[in-house]
């Protein structure tokens, strides 16, 4: 009687040690060793092939079911909720973490991602082979604050697309603040900046990209309201070349714009501002799963003084000078200074013009508030427009026009040439 016995590699390899072993070309000592595995088993392996020959050498587990399969109603289970279209984009280890969340079912990562292979719910990513040179964190927290803003359709289809502020430290990866904004902007980031320093402290340093928020970018020289804001508190202002250099905060906003999309989703959230008071709770869990401990115990931030105006310092701030009739213009409009000192004390004076988020306007000068009112200027009366306006009609000259019969003279005399 024939039969098919079908041998995998190692299984192979194994036969050939046993039979070197059995013709007593090496000691048993040495098959155990080549085989990886102790005497006592090999001398196992060696009473299976002399009772059953070749197959006693194949695993007895061939074509049976594994020992560590899921069961079948664990199994339907998982299906169901990665079947789901609420779970819909979910990866698998978010979906492993939720199944122990809301089912209970403890499963590895990766049989997840084989039953959501299976069920077309995940589809594997080729890994691109990038090289940037890997910086090293800094030791203490609060030592560098990396700064940026995320744009995304955070409600997905209950709402409209917005722009996430993040603050991730660099020593530790923890967010130390978030808000949720229309845009990015001055003032977006000084609410943000005013939380952050009144409950955590001062950093010593922002790592930030190169928005104009951050940097005027069309002179080198030229020192923004934010950096103007950060100096007058002793924090540098570092600008990165690249998004890479910024790494911890370019990762932080793509598990971001992954888990809170969805744990948003779960929760029903369809306005920001439920979003921004859910985020502290999310930010509490990002923290504890994804934040690594600092190589120094240390601190860096600084406590903010009680006698620093934040509200004063993140205001949109420049010079002006007053003209000989105490006034002074400031975005388009003109500001009449009233006062009881004498004109020529005040005439030709620098003051300090402020303008708070709100769109109020203050005038400083030696830090004392100057009172101001709006000036209305009449409108100039409408000029007469020149013949070369836009809406002036083409001029078409006549048949007899001299301009016709340029170059035409007979005798030196022009002559008439009529229109053919």
């Amino acid at each position: 009687m024939k039969w098919t016995i079908t041998m995998t590699e190692e299984e192979l390899h194994r036969k050939t040690i046993v039979e070197q072993a059995i013709a007593k070309r090496i000691t048993q000592k040495e098959g155990a060793a080549r085989l990886h595995t102790s005497e006592r088993n090999f001398r196992r392996i060696l009473f299976r092939y002399r009772q059953n020959g070749d197959i006693g050498l194949v695993s007895k587990h061939r074509g049976k079911p594994s020992n560590h399969r899921l069961e079948d109603d664990k199994r339907e289970t998982i299906v169901e909720m990665i079947a789901d279209p609420k779970y819909s984009g979910f990866g698998p280890t978010l979906m492993s973490e939720k199944l122990e969340e809301y089912q209970g079912i403890v499963v590895s990562r990766e049989t997840v991602r084989q039953l959501m292979i299976e069920e077309g719910r995940h589809h594997p990513r080729v890994k691109k082979k990038r090289v940037h040179l890997q910086r090293e964190r800094r030791e203490r927290r609060g030592e560098l604050v990396q700064i940026d803003g995320s744009y995304h359709a955070w409600l997905e289809g209950r709402g409209p697309k917005a722009c996430l502020l993040l603050f991730v430290d660099d020593a530790t990866s923890a967010v130390l603040a978030a808000e949720f904004v229309n845009q990015e902007s001055f003032f977006a980031y000084g609410k943000l900046c005013k939380t952050y320093f009144r409950s955590t402290g001062l950093p010593v340093a922002f790592y930030s990209d190169k928005f104009s928020v951050f940097r005027a970018n069309s002179s080198i020289e030229a020192v923004t309201q934010f950096r103007r804001a950060l100096e007058a508190l002793g924090i540098d202002l570092i600008c990165a070349n690249s998004p890479q250099a910024k790494g911890r905060v370019e990762r932080a906003n793509q598990t971001f714009q992954d888990r809170l999309v969805k744990e948003m989703r779960l929760r029903g959230i369809n306005d920001y501002q439920a979003a921004n008071a859910y985020l502290p709770e999310f930010i509490l869990f990002y923290n504890r799963k994804f934040a690594v401990l600092p190589r120094s115990t240390g601190d860096d931030h600084l406590p903010l003084d009680p006698a620093i105006d934040l509200d004063f310092l993140f205001s949109i701030q420049d010079i002006r000078t007053i003209s000989k009739d105490l006034l002074i213009q400031f975005d388009h409009v003109t500001y009449q200074i009233i006062t009881n000192r004498p004109p020529q004390n005040l005439i030709k004076r620098e003051v300090l013009v402020t303008q708070d988020e709100s769109g109020a306007i203050s005038a400083y000068l030696n830090h004392q508030k100057l009172t101001l009112k709006i000036i209305h200027k009449q409108p100039k009366q409408i000029q007469v427009v020149s013949s070369k306006s836009l809406d002036h009609p083409v001029y078409v000259p006549p048949v007899n026009h001299p301009w016709r019969t340029y170059g035409r003279k007979i005798n030196g005399y022009p002559i008439l040439i009529d229109d053919l």
